[in-house]
């Protein structure tokens, strides 16, 4: 894997991936940015949350479940000093489809979490907690 960030201004980044893709990435105002982008950790969050994703509805598409949504809401707590690191990452995934099967959802989820999400092993190998429950929502149309 390659990619490359490129400093902008104060503490604006541009970082793009080998496949050619940019985000840009800038610090809060209190800390020299001026909010044009996401932050470091937000982006290490959002790649574990994706990650995650990515598993559970490949999963459950291979089990031929008929997903038709699937949401990851994030929450995750840093410590209270320098390095400010991740110690704990919550995934909540609210899942809908036709017909979904409670329990091929349960698995797609432990599957992800166990043994198929790079991002989220990594970051339990340096020992922040991550957890994952899941709700199968009702599709609204």
């Amino acid at each position: 894997m390659q990619a490359r960030v490129n400093w902008v201004e104060d503490v604006m980044f541009v970082a793009e991936s080998g496949s050619g893709h940019a985000v840009v990435i800038d610090g809060a105002p209190e800390g020299g940015g001026r909010n044009m982008g996401m932050r470091p950790m937000e982006l290490v969050a959002l790649g574990v949350a994706s990650c995650s994703s990515y598993d559970v509805v490949t999963i459950l598409r291979k089990a031929r479940q008929k997903i038709t949504r699937c949401e990851a809401r994030v929450s995750a707590e840093r410590a209270d000093a320098v390095p400010a690191v991740f110690e704990a990452i919550h995934m909540h995934f609210r899942i809908a489809g036709e017909n979904l099967s409670e329990a091929q959802v349960a698995r797609a989820v432990e599957l992800s979490a166990e043994k198929y999400c790079s991002a989220s092993i990594t970051l339990k190998k340096g020992g922040v907690k991550i957890t994952h429950d899941y709700e199968i929502v009702e599709e609204t149309r």
